[in-house]
Parts: C-alpha cells; structure tokens; sequence
C-alpha cells in the first residue's frame, strides 16, 4: 500500500478556494481504480500542546492507494488536470510525501 501526505499551502486568504476545488474532484479520485482514501484535514481546534499547526491557509491531503501504479494513473488523470488548472493560481506551495509501509 502506498500513503500520500500531500501539504498544500494557499496564498493568504485562499484556502478556501483551493478546498472547494479539492472537494469537487473528491468523487472522481474516490472512483479511479486502486484508490483507498482520499480526503483532505485542517488544525484540529483547539489542539494537543504536542501539535506543530499547519497554519490557516494550510490544508493536508491524506491519500492511500493500492500500489504506486494506481498513483502514477491517478496523477495522469484528466481531472486531476482539471483540478490543477483551477488551483493553481491559488497555491503558493505544495509538499508531497510519497510513503510505503515499514
């Protein structure tokens, strides 16, 4: 199984028009083949005093899939295209974290 933390950071004030584009594709990457979870997470408010916050234009995509082909597929897909085109002009940075079980 493959893990994915995809750390999307907005521009200032525009993590909401990021997430509503996130959450419209949400069912198509839910569909593709080999997608386990998909889904996106904030700060918990009011957190744990061991939590390091993400920041209120931060938003975390937590993804698992079945094998790295069913990602590679998921990242060529026509709209994850779609979706990047309309996010982008609202992203100031994106870290992605590509893991496997230990």
């Amino acid at each position: 199984m493959i893990h994915v933390l995809a750390i999307i950071t907005a521009k200032p004030g525009e993590r909401e028009t990021v997430l509503k584009a996130f959450q419209a594709n949400v069912p198509n990457v839910l569909a593709e083949e080999g997608c386990i979870e998909y889904g996106a997470v904030i700060d918990a408010e009011p957190g744990l005093p061991v939590q390091t916050p993400a920041g209120p234009d931060t938003f975390i995509v937590i993804e698992k899939w079945a094998s790295l082909e069913a990602l590679k597929a998921h990242g060529a897909a026509p709209h994850m295209a779609s979706y990047a085109a309309k996010s982008r002009p609202h992203i100031a940075n994106r870290v992605v974290h590509i893991l496997s079980g230990v």
